[in-house]
């Protein structure tokens, strides 16, 4: 099925700022990239790659601004390079909604035409569109996100880390160095490490084109900032000569080359950057507050990227090479992210048994500011959670970082990319209906032989048979997984992305053609607990009391329960998952349990090394609740869906204990990543310090992996319905990201605000 471009590719939460170039010259570089791709089409993929990405870089970088302390900000065009779309595309990409937005702002006739043809050469080589092609269909997978399908599927490079601390230490030169060292066990591959050199090349050519950046900045600055910008320059040069010796150097060459890889998480950067911190602290190189107003710049960079639902940066955790002077960094990042009270980047904090209780305390004082970070993750649990799931040993177990919404993969070295996504919820309103969604009347049944609700006896035929439908989607959704890569594999190579990953450069062979250590892959799932929820209603009030029959509560949802107030009821009185009750907490795991399990099998028979369920969550579980129809929880058609692993937003009563009680029972070795969101108000973080410490601290004693906190006042969220212009900087997390309040769209503000506030 053709690629349906009224889709939209992508939601932006927040807007990129506007393109520095002229909508002409934007045109040349999109027209100079697709004639790259053009001539180099019968070429191998990764010359035609490299080609390709000579013909944007350095070009689309954008001008030093005057707060910049560390410089690299680019333009991202319709067309191009990427891994994802939250900047761009996937692999050789085309927007089309925004090359078609290109056309109001020009009525030039011939940039008209040039569009034109433009968007009918991608409209056949767009990396995605071939692979929609290839594996949609009109009833059961949708394009990811489109909203009315049980499932949606993609092709995407998400959660790429790359071996920064293996760039840090080997800088320009010692990179080709190794490029050469390791051609002479792959002959066969000299093609494969030429273009690996170009790609070195290529950033040598961005460093030099900075140093003439900052250059230009320097016209007509005062003497301060000239300072400024002359030591940025001279960081600039000295990586074109040797490997980086200090902070600014480290931050610039990593950030300069994830810039052009496209590549929009950062890895540990306390392991790959304390040490040069330290060294420039203790040489007096730059003082405490210098190192702090570099960091804050980086940030910033990093927040004007806009990537979404990504920009992790993670710091803290087993496993660091030099835990001391990594947390003189981390203790620089946390207050950076305080100031800057900025969505990204999400600073991430690995907390674990011995760690220094001052980073604990001032992440949780920094969390209690109201800013969302940092979000905090149990090493205790996660490393056991991250060896079973992803299928590790314990030292690749203790390198674990998490990406975007909180998918779980190893620093460098795994894959696990979310390219399906299955709405469980609207599986088992599909499944009560005998096949047929009751939202939009059409017959998702997938080729399973599905009864209709009358000739559905017991509790175990219901579940059996939703259950039967999950798994024929989950196989789908792992068949269609591995195809993408197949597709992607077709198109490109993922050269940066590969020079970074780890045993890519050993075996000569790139990240997703047998070049990484694991291939592995996630299932997104969305409304676990809203069909949890449904299932222990339809036990308790059909099966366990008899107050209804299957057949009348089916009907009932169907209606959105118009003219059925006493039977909504009864379901909305029905236990619910979050309130530490063992029968809504036991459905609930017995549901997660069969998901893991299955998503897990499945995708193991199609050949990944790992996969697993993520139950992590972005706006997406409001988007498709949209278009999910009633279901038996009591929740009305068109209404948000739980977020992530989390209660019902409301659904909790009985205080975060109990809350965080219900979470603790789903287990965590049999999925790849989740998000634990809590709403807590700013006086009891301001007065009950001790009280939350202990609640969080038996928390993790008691197995959980993490906690993403939103600390607000009561009445705030509220109040910035009313008065937006007010609440400018009133930061929430979302699912697995942060985002402002106001910038929200109004049915997402509405989940947020139904959540439980603990005061």
């Amino acid at each position: 099925m053709k690629n349906d471009k009224q889709v939209a590719e992508i939601v932006e939460i927040n807007k990129k700022v506007p393109c520095e170039k002229s909508v002409h010259q934007q045109i040349d570089i999109m027209q100079a990239y697709t004639d790259a791709h053009r001539v180099n089409s019968g070429a191998s993929t990764v010359r035609r790659e490299i080609e390709c990405l000579k013909a944007i870089y350095p070009i689309t970088f954008r001008h030093v601004e005057e707060s910049d302390l560390v410089v690299g900000r680019t333009d991202v065009l319709p067309v191009g390079f990427g891994c994802v779309t939250s900047v761009g595309g996937v692999g050789h990409y085309c927007t089309f909604s925004k090359l078609n937005a290109l056309r109001s702002q020009t009525d030039d006739p011939a940039d008209l035409s040039r569009l034109d043809a433009i968007e009918a050469y991608w409209d056949d080589n767009d990396t995605r569109s071939i692979f929609y092609e290839e594996a949609l269909t009109p009833d059961t997978f949708g394009k990811f996100v489109d909203g009315k399908y049980g499932a949606v599927v993609t092709a995407r490079l998400s959660g790429t880390m790359l071996n920064y601390g293996m760039l840090v230490e080997l800088g320009i030169p010692g990179l080709l160095e190794k490029i050469e060292a390791s051609r002479a066990g792959h002959p066969e591959s000299s093609e494969f490490y030429d273009v690996m050199g170009e790609c070195v090349g290529l950033l040598a050519k961005v460093v030099r084109h900075h140093v003439g950046l900052c250059e230009e900045a320097k016209v007509g600055a005062g003497a301060t900032r000239i300072a400024q910008l002359d030591r940025v320059e001279d960081a600039l040069s000295n990586l074109l000569v040797r490997k980086p010796e200090t902070l600014i150097e480290g931050i610039e060459l990593c950030w300069l080359y994830t810039l052009i890889a496209g590549v929009v998480n950062y890895g540990r950067a306390d392991v790959y950057l304390g040490e040069l911190l330290s060294h420039d602290l203790d040489e007096g190189i730059l003082t405490e507050d210098e190192g702090l107003q570099v960091i804050k710049s980086w940030f910033l960079l990093i927040d004007a990227r806009h990537s979404n639902v990504n920009g992790r940066v993670i710091v803290g955790g087993k496993g660091r090479p030099n835990p001391q002077a990594a947390d003189r960094f981390v203790r620089l990042a946390i207050e950076a992210v305080r100031q800057n009270r900025t969505v990204e980047p999400q600073l991430t904090l690995r907390c674990y048994e011995g760690m220094d209780d001052g980073i604990y305390q001032q992440a949780l004082e920094c969390i209690g500011t109201g800013c969302t970070y940092p979000m905090l993750l149990n090493d205790e649990a996660v490393i056991a959670q991250v060896r079973s799931a992803l299928n590790v040993g314990e030292e690749a177990a203790r390198n674990y970082v998490p990406f975007g919404c909180g998918e779980l993969v190893i620093d460098h070295a795994s894959v696990g990319t979310p390219n399906a996504l299955v709405n469980v919820l609207k599986m088992l309103t599909i499944s009560l209906n005998g096949g047929i969604d009751p939202f939009d009347g059409v017959d998702r049944s997938n080729g399973v032989a599905l009864l209709p609700p009358s000739e559905m006896h017991s509790f175990e035929d219901v579940f059996n048979q939703y259950a039967a439908l999950l798994e024929k989607y989950f196989d789908d959704c792992a068949r269609l997984h591995w195809h993408s890569y197949e597709v992607m594999n077709d198109q490109c190579d993922f050269l940066l992305t590969s020079l970074l990953t780890d045993d890519c450069l050993d075996n000569g062979k790139a990240v997703l053609k047998g070049g990484v250590r694991f291939l592995g892959g996630t299932n997104e799932t969305y409304g676990n607990i809203n069909a949890a929820d449904s299932l222990t209603a339809i036990k308790k009030v059909v099966f366990d009391d008899g107050a209804y029959t299957l057949d009348e509560v089916v009907k009932a949802a169907a209606a959105n329960f118009e003219g059925y107030d006493g039977l909504r009821q009864a379901l909305l009185d029905a236990p619910k998952y979050g309130n530490d009750d063992a029968c809504a907490d036991g459905m609930a795991t017995r549901l997660h349990d069969f998901i893991c399990k299955t998503v897990r099998s499945t995708g193991e028979a199609a050949g990944f090394h790992n996969y697993g369920t993520v139950l992590i969550n972005n706006q997406v579980n409001t988007e498709w609740g949209r278009k999910t129809g009633a279901s038996t929880d009591g929740r009305l058609s068109g209404m948000f869906m739980n977020n992530g692993n989390n209660p019902q937003s409301g659904a909790d009563h009985n205080g975060p204990t109990a809350m965080l009680n219900s979470l603790l029972k789903l287990r965590l070795g049999d999925h790849a990543g989740s998000v634990q969101n809590i709403k807590f108000s700013k006086g009891m973080f301001a007065t009950k310090m001790p009280v939350l410490r202990a609640l969080f601290e038996s928390y993790w004693r008691r197995g959980g992996s993490q906690l993403m906190v939103s600390v607000v006042d009561p009445g705030e969220l509220e109040d910035a319905l009313v008065h937006p212009e007010l609440h400018e900087n009133l930061l929430v997390r979302v699912g697995g990201f942060s985002a402002r309040f106001v910038a929200l769209e109004p049915d997402v503000q509405q989940e947020i605000l139904a959540r439980t506030l603990n005061e």
